[in-house]
């Protein structure tokens, strides 16, 4: 069995053929193909989870709405959101799916702790929240006993397209990011960071990870 970890950093993709591109890595993958995690940003764009209610998608304007196969509400991404997509083989892992959303929102708690950002998890509300705003939101879809899609961290964006849904089912939930939270930030420092409190908090060696490009999309 395969422990090794992938990296890819993959800049800003439109989001069908991201999406489509992790059905088909998950559809295709065998018993030894290493895990990975994509890390990259959307255009605008409104997704709706499998559960999702129509009246949660209060007016779109210009922005469309794609539903999609994950778990959750409708969300939105944009620029200057860092997206991370999870594409773990749980069952090799011995994970449990409760166990990986904590570790990942473990992860984003210690990133924002790493710039003085007290975040923490809601155990009824998945996702990251600091002082009741949430600025990570979280969302995952199990095929065959591996994951994908993942987590969406506010970082340097445009907040106002919240204001069009009720973010995750929630009517008025008040959304926040980390430039609103911390005197300087860079998407690029903040990616970096990222990856390396998911493999540390995945429990992935330093040497089972490597980087690599693009070559899924």
């Amino acid at each position: 069995m395969s422990a090794a970890l992938v990296i890819r950093d993959l800049g800003l993709v439109d989001y069908v053929p991201t999406w489509h591109a992790m059905q088909a890595f998950t559809e295709s993958r065998g018993a030894d193909t290493p895990d990975e995690i994509w890390l990259l940003e959307h255009p605008r764009v409104f997704t709706q989870g499998q559960a999702g209610k129509a009246e949660h998608v209060l007016a779109p304007g210009d922005i469309p709405v794609v539903p999609v196969d994950r778990g959750g509400q409708v969300t939105y991404h944009g620029p200057g959101q860092l997206v991370a997509y999870l594409l773990i083989d749980v069952k090799r892992r011995g994970t449990g799916v409760r166990e990986l959303v904590s570790q990942i929102e473990n992860s984003l708690i210690a990133l924002l702790g790493e710039y003085a950002i007290t975040a923490v998890a809601k155990p009824d509300a998945p996702g990251v929240y600091v002082d009741n705003a949430k600025i990570a939101s979280l969302g995952l879809r199990i095929r065959h006993g591996c994951s994908f899609h993942g987590l969406a961290l506010n970082v340097d964006m445009d907040l106002e397209p919240f204001a069009r849904i009720n973010p995750c089912g929630y009517a008025g939930m008040a959304m926040t990011q980390m430039r609103a939270l911390t005197p300087a930030v860079s998407l690029d420092t903040v990616r970096q960071q990222l990856a390396a409190q998911l493999a540390h908090h995945l429990n992935y060696a330093a040497s089972e990870i490597r980087r690599a490009g693009s070559e899924p999309l």
